[in-house]
């Protein structure tokens, strides 16, 4: 299996780390510091003392890439709309693509059935342009549970990895599933293939879509905002609503609000991802992490009056700092 990375940030970056420790081919797309790091020391991992370093195709243009069988994206989702003439030109006729994004994916209610079949939610996919050019039977969805950094250009730091989940969510593709998920075990990954993958996305948003767009208004680490009661509080409406709009949907959470918490405090002073964009002067993700609910909750006409609000919050924050 022949693999491109595009977006080898923090877990991406993870990813290709792993699949090059296994064996296979990998060549990244970068541009600027990225690409003088890559070329020059190679893809460099680090956990703890441990420092590994793996030699990579780069470059900045598509066609000095081999041909992929796969094209991992690691971009942050937010990013990818602008990004898709980009991911075309590293496309070839059967290339899948595997996803490792927070937030709703673009493919997630194509073949979904029930009542937001097929819609585009303009929050993630502007006029539905990801689904027309990379549609579900495409993709290789994932859901990674891990905590990762760049600490330098072409450096990725490992603190903790727990799973990393991929599913086929259009069901045509089984052999290159278990390849994927071979690979990274192989290279050290704890990867899973999950029959249920659109649940496991639901599950990590449940948390995500609350704590992280609260976490940014905030300034504050999850531990902190979860023993203040007022801000528990709020998370917990968030929460209700987006269990119920599960229920509508067809994705019960199958745990309750309290079991989920819990699951979040163990976690400790976390920094959410939103936070540290916004403390590092990037865009936030929120459309596919809050904005997606948001809109699907209007479509089918479910009250969520604390999402749209915490959406609102945040998205006139990210205005007003320029990061819209």
């Amino acid at each position: 299996m022949r693999v491109t990375v595009l977006g080898a940030g923090a877990v991406g970056g993870w990813l290709a780390a792993g699949l090059a420790r296994a064996g296979l081919p990998v060549a990244i797309f970068a541009r600027g510091a990225s690409l003088v790091a890559l070329r020059a020391e190679g893809l460099v991992f680090l956990e703890g003392e441990r420092r590994e370093a793996f030699p990579v195709i780069a470059s900045d243009d598509p066609a000095a890439l081999p041909p992929a069988d796969l094209l991992l994206i690691g971009l942050k989702s937010h990013d990818l709309p602008a990004a898709l003439p980009l991911v075309q030109r590293l496309l070839g006729p059967e290339t899948l693509v595997a996803t490792a994004q927070n937030g709703l994916p673009w493919w997630f209610l194509q073949g979904f059935g029930g009542p937001a079949e097929g819609l585009v939610l303009q929050s993630v996919d502007p006029g539905g342009a990801l689904a027309a050019a990379i549609p579900v039977e495409r993709v290789l969805g994932g859901v990674a549970h891990v905590g990762s950094r760049v600490e330098a250009p072409g450096v990725i730091r490992l603190m903790k990895q727990d799973r990393m989940l991929y599913g086929d969510p259009s069901g045509r593709h089984p052999a290159a599933l278990a390849a994927l998920v071979e690979a990274l075990r192989r290279g050290g990954i704890p990867a899973e293939a999950v029959p249920e993958l659109r649940r496991e996305i639901w599950l990590k948003l449940w948390g995500n879509s609350n704590m992280n767009p609260l976490s940014a208004l905030c300034r504050a680490d999850m531990q902190a905002m979860l023993e203040d009661d007022g801000v528990r509080g709020l998370v917990e409406a968030m929460m209700a609503e987006m269990a119920a709009l599960g229920d509508r949907i067809g994705l019960p959470t199958g745990q309750t609000i309290a079991e989920r918490m819990a699951v979040t405090r163990r976690l400790g002073p976390f920094r959410t991802s939103m936070l540290q964009d916004l403390e590092a002067g990037r865009p936030l993700e929120l459309g596919p992490v809050l904005g997606g609910l948001v809109e699907l909750a209007a479509h089918l006409g479910q009250p969520a009056p604390m999402l749209a609000a915490v959406h609102g919050l945040a998205r006139l924050l990210a205005r007003n700092l320029g990061r819209a």
